[in-house]
């Protein structure tokens, strides 16, 4: 899923194009991230319905969030934030596998 690697920069650009007018790379980086995170997304909804598209996109984006905060900005994690995202990936994996249109 290719919209998942731009969902994931589009996120961790917005932070950082707060400043626009001082740093131009970042918040072009943010504009630019954000609308292939669309495209790639409206490409995705070819192949899937709606509403499970929008669930995958949004469980996969807080995961990888998530992935990047822990190991890239050093965020501190604990064990229920852990087990509440397992959660979020095992209703993902339901959905896919249970859908109508399987």
């Amino acid at each position: 899923m290719n919209f998942e690697k731009f969902k994931l920069a589009w996120s961790q650009h917005s932070p950082f194009s707060a400043t626009f007018l001082t740093e131009l790379f970042p918040f072009l980086g943010y504009i630019i991230f954000g609308i292939a995170n669309i495209y790639f997304l409206s490409i995705s909804l070819k192949d899937i319905p709606t509403a499970t598209a929008i669930a995958v996109w949004t469980a996969f984006s807080l995961v990888l969030i998530k992935i990047t905060d822990v190991f890239y900005f050093k965020t501190p994690t604990n064990f229920m934030e852990i087990a509440f995202l397992t959660l979020i990936v095992i209703g993902i994996i339901g959905l896919k596998q249970f859908s109508a249109s399987n």
